[in-house]
């Protein structure tokens, strides 16, 4: 077994948030298909990111860039140090803060995280969000393992903490990642500053709000051995069980119906063994039986992202975002690293500088409108689908039409028989969201 330590790697106040309660249902679920369960030669990738339900999510694009030697980043709460250079990434992330839920570089990579709780204790302190280690890994690592490295060593470094939503009361966790490349995926689960890892190399995999790595361990903190001892969680003469040791012995409300979501999740990526698509992916996330597409009190699944990396390298990867709630009733838009690739102006939210709510102190004392364009067409859209039978079946079968021209222009370009210029490819999310936008006018 390998053990990794820290390497010289470059390393609004709505009624709605208000509301939460620690046994409130609060989730993500990621998902991970690796060939022969893919029914082509490619890695899918697949997440929801269920937030507070009135946040929202935009979708950014961030080019490669070079830097000052000794510049310094600023992340959500705190700085670190700058790399010499970066990789280009598309991220969907929570309007408010610097970091992602999920997201992609142009090398391939793929990162969705999820919050976790276990019996090392959650601070209040400000560190690095989950959220700000996954874009840091996207901008630094040009392949999954590179990837955890970048995370496991800022972790060691800087730590993790800080709130992870708009509210004057704090919510905090810490965080598990799935992480994948065109040849395999890895599972970073951590808690405090120790974590584990698992490599993925065939099958399907899914996380979700709980601890999944147990004895399978590929690589972890070198003292994660020596401080279980010292805890007395681990007498060091049975099998090292990370989840069982590590795990709450009393499991809060939230983490409970967690575990049902793992194990739909799971069963409905069993079910599609050797036949896993995007498409297939695109329904997991619209489960709404099985809880995976959640609309639940105060939370719902604010945006979903599915990804297609062919094992073939000279194949491009291919990131279908929503940018907008719920995906059963969403467009997931395809999105190629690109000569053409840009900043798209309807998915990206208003920004308010240094009298933003979580750039003043104390913190989230105020509200703003966070909304994008794409996001308020979108709501007009939802409530006409709520209110008026007619007019949503037909904003609905819209919907279902322009994912599937989406779909199908994919299926050409993976198939070699659709061959655009790279500019086309490169502006292809961006076309596809000013026809989304023209169809909710």
């Amino acid at each position: 077994m390998e053990r990794w330590h820290e390497r010289d790697t470059l390393i609004s106040t709505s009624p709605q948030m208000a509301s939460w309660s620690p046994d409130t249902p609060c989730s993500c679920d990621c998902f991970v298909s690796v060939p022969p369960a893919s029914a082509i030669p490619a890695v899918i990738f697949a997440k929801n990111s269920d937030r507070p339900r009135e946040e929202v999510q935009e979708v950014v694009f961030v080019p490669a860039g070079t830097h000052v030697p000794g510049s310094r980043l600023q992340c959500t709460y705190i700085e670190v140090e700058q790399v010499s250079k970066t990789h280009a990434a598309i991220l969907s992330r929570p309007s408010w803060l610097w970091g992602a839920e999920m997201g992609a570089n142009e090398h391939g990579v793929c990162i969705g995280n999820e919050a976790v709780w276990t019996k090392e204790p959650v601070g209040t302190g400000e560190a690095l969000l989950g959220m700000d280690l996954l874009r840091l890994a996207l901008e630094r690592g040009s392949s999954a393992q590179e990837a955890l490295h970048v995370i496991t060593g800022l972790l060691e470094r800087y730590g993790q903490g800080g709130s992870c939503w708009e509210d004057p009361m704090p919510f905090c966790y810490h965080n598990t990642f799935l992480l994948a490349d065109r040849t395999e995926a890895w599972v970073l689960e951590t808690a405090g500053r120790l974590w584990a890892a698992q490599r993925i190399q065939e099958g399907a995999h899914n996380i979700s709000n709980q601890l999944s790595i147990g004895t399978d361990i590929s690589a972890e903190h070198p003292e994660l051995r020596p401080h279980a001892r010292a805890q007395g969680w681990w007498g060091g003469q049975a099998a090292f069980d990370f989840a069982q040791i590590f795990s709450l012995t009393q499991q809060p409300v939230r983490m409970e119906a967690a575990k049902a979501r793992f194990r739909a999740g799971r069963e409905l990526l069993q079910q599609r063994q050797g036949g896993i698509t995007a498409e297939v992916m695109m329904g997991i996330l619209r489960s709404k039986e099985s809880g995976i597409c959640m609309d639940s009190g105060g939370f719902r699944t604010t945006a979903s992202m599915v990804s297609v990396l062919p094992q073939d390298p000279t194949q491009p990867c291919v990131h279908f975002l929503t940018a907008t709630p719920d995906p059963s009733r969403s467009v997931f838009k395809p999105f190629i690293f690109g000569v053409g690739a840009a900043q798209v102006p309807q998915v990206l939210s208003p920004t308010f500088g240094a009298q933003d709510p979580v750039r003043s102190l104390p913190r989230f004392q105020t509200q703003v409108d966070r909304r994008h364009a794409l996001y308020r067409g979108h709501q007009v859209a939802l409530g006409l689908m709520e209110s008026e039978q007619d007019r949503g079946q037909q904003l609905r079968q819209k919907q279902r039409d322009l994912e599937q021209e989406g779909l199908e222009a994919v299926r050409g370009l993976l198939a070699r028989e659709w061959a655009p210029p790279p500019q086309e490819l490169g502006g292809l999310f961006q076309a596809f969201v000013e026809k989304e936008s023209r169809a909710y006018a």
